[in-house]
C-alpha cells in the first residue's frame, strides 16, 4: 500500500534527566541524544516499517540541521520528491526533557518556516495512493488540500490528525474518513473523556470512523453507525521513552484500516504498538511486535 503524509518533520535535542527541574535548577542531563521527529515524519516511518510506500509533503529549510531529518527520512524508504525547501527560516525544533524515572517528556518546540501549502499539495498527484493522511494544521491551507482531494479522487480514503486546538479546525472536521483525537486535545477542550468527545463531534462528520487514545486509559473507537469500542492499554515491562507514542496509534490505525481488520483489531494493534513503543527508545523494531502477535 502506498501512503501519503502532509504534515511536518523537526529535529529534536532529547535530554534525559533523573527527575524534573524545578524552575531555576540547574542539572546535569544522564544522556542526550539527537533525532528526526514531528507527527507525520514519524508516522511514516512506522508505516514504511510495516510494509508500506511512504511518501512526506512538507516544508524543510535550506540549511545544515535539514540534512539529519532527510537522511534518517532515507533510512526508512520515506520518499521526500515533494517536499518544499525554504530558503529562509529554522527547521522546526523540538528541545525535549525525557525523565529516566517515568518516561515522561515535556517539550519546547521552536519553529520559523513557511507552511506546506494548498499550492504546494496541488503538484502532486494523487492517483496511486492508498491513503492520505494530514496533520490537522495550517487549517486553511489543509482544508483546500482536503477538498480538492474530495474532488478529484472522492474514492481515496483520507485521515485527519487533531492533537490540539486550532484556527479553523472546525472547518476540516466534516471533511476526512477518519479522525484521529489526541488525548490532549480532548482535555483542553473540555472534555472528561472520549465518548464525551466523540458525542460532540459526531454531528459534525456522520460517516467517519473516530479514534481517541487515552494514555493509561487505553483508547477508544468510534464506528460511523455510533458503536463505541474501548480497549485497555499495552503496559510494557517498563516505561522507557514515550516520545512518539501518539504517532504509532495513528500509523497502526492506519495500517489496521488499509488492511482491512476487524474494528476490535485496528484498535488493539494501535495500542499494543504505542505501549511497546513506550518501552523503547525511537521506533526501531515495530515490526516484530506485529509478526509476534499475528
Amino acid at each position: 500500500m502506498r501512503v501519503l503524509g502532509v504534515g511536518v518533520a523537526t529535529l529534536d535535542i532529547i535530554n534525559t534527566v533523573d527527575h524534573y527541574p524545578n524552575e531555576d535548577d540547574e542539572m546535569r542531563a544522564l544522556s542526550q541524544r539527537i533525532a528526526r521527529g514531528g507527527n507525520a515524519a514519524n508516522m511514516l516511518v512506522v508505516l514504511s516499517q510495516l510494509g508500506h510506500r511512504c511518501d512526506w509533503a512538507g516544508s524543510i529549510a535550506d540549511e545544515p540541521d535539514s540534512r539529519h531529518i532527510l537522511e534518517d527520512l532515507a533510512r526508512y524508504a520515506v520518499d521526500c520528491s515533494h517536499i518544499t525547501r525554504q530558503s529562509g527560516g529554522k527547521v522546526p525544533t523540538s528541545y525535549v526533557t525525557l525523565s529516566a524515572v517515568t518516561g515522561s517528556r515535556t517539550i519546547v518546540h521552536y519553529r520559523d518556516l513557511e507552511e506546506f501549502s494548498a499550492a504546494d499539495f496541488a503538484g502532486i498527484d494523487l492517483d496511486g495512493y492508498n491513503w492520505v493522511h494530514f496533520e490537522g494544521r495550517n487549517c486553511a491551507e489543509v482544508e483546500q488540500m482536503m477538498r480538492r482531494l474530495k474532488r478529484s479522487n472522492p474514492a481515496l480514503p483520507c485521515s485527519l490528525e487533531i492533537e490540539k486546538p486550532r484556527e479553523g479546525m472546525d472547518r476540516l472536521l466534516g471533511l476526512p474518513d477518519l479522525l484521529i483525537f489526541s488525548r490532549a486535545f480532548a482535555r483542553v477542550s473540555g472534555y472528561v473523556g472520549a465518548e464525551a468527545l466523540f458525542a460532540e463531534m459526531r454531528p459534525l462528520n456522520a460517516k467517519a470512523t473516530f479514534f481517541c487514545a487515552w494514555g493509561s486509559g487505553g483508547g477508544y473507537m468510534q464506528l460511523a453507525a455510533g458503536k463505541i469500542l474501548h480497549s485497555p492499554a499495552h503496559h510494557p515491562p517498563r516505561v522507557v521513552d514515550t516520545l512518539g507514542a501518539g504517532d504509532v496509534f495513528n500509523a497502526a490505525v492506519i495500517d489496521g484500516q488499509m488492511r482491512g481488520l476487524s474494528a476490535e483489531s485496528v484498535l488493539q494493534q494501535a495500542l499494543r504498538l504505542a505501549g511497546e513503543k513506550c518501552g523503547r527508545v525511537g521506533f526501531d523494531g515495530l515490526r516484530g511486535v506485529l509478526d509476534s502477535h499475528g
